[in-house]
Formats: C-alpha cells, structure tokens, sequence
C-alpha cells in the first residue's frame, strides 16, 4: 500500500519525527542504510514499522525523504544534535 502525502503534511510529519519517536532523522536514515536492501518504498517503510514500531505514516514519510535527500545531493543531510 503506498501512501502519498501533501508537501505539507510530509514537511510536518518530518518536524516531528524526532518528538515522537526520539530518535533524530539521521538515526532513522542510519537504519535505512543498515537494514535490509529492499528496493519498493513500500517495503522499506512496512520494514521500518514492523522493525522499530513505527506508525506506517511516520515510517513512509523518513522512506520518503531518505529517497529525496539521496537523490538531490544539494538537501544537507541532518547531522546529530552536538555535532
């Protein structure tokens, strides 16, 4: 099942990825990298929920900008807090 969000609800959902999971962008792109190498979106984020006990729209939208950030190299990727 693939979800789609509007750019603002994605840009909302991504502020609040740290507050409500308590872990940081980086962390979660971390996971992505070390985790399995599923290629579907879809897949990556039922991983990522099933995985860490996310709610599948926070988990599609760290999917969703992991693939952005990759791909336009020019985003800075979130560094850790203190770094």
């Amino acid at each position: 099942m693939s979800v789609t969000h509007s750019p603002e609800i994605h840009a909302k959902l991504i502020e609040r990825i740290p507050a409500v999971t308590g872990r940081g962008l980086h962390e979660w792109f971390n996971a992505l990298d070390k985790g399995p190498g599923l290629v579907r979106c879809s897949d990556r984020s039922t991983w990522l929920a099933d995985e860490y006990g996310l709610p599948q729209w926070y988990a599609q939208a760290i999917v969703t900008e992991h693939d952005r950030r990759r791909r336009n190299r020019s985003i800075p990727a979130p560094r850790p807090e203190g770094a």
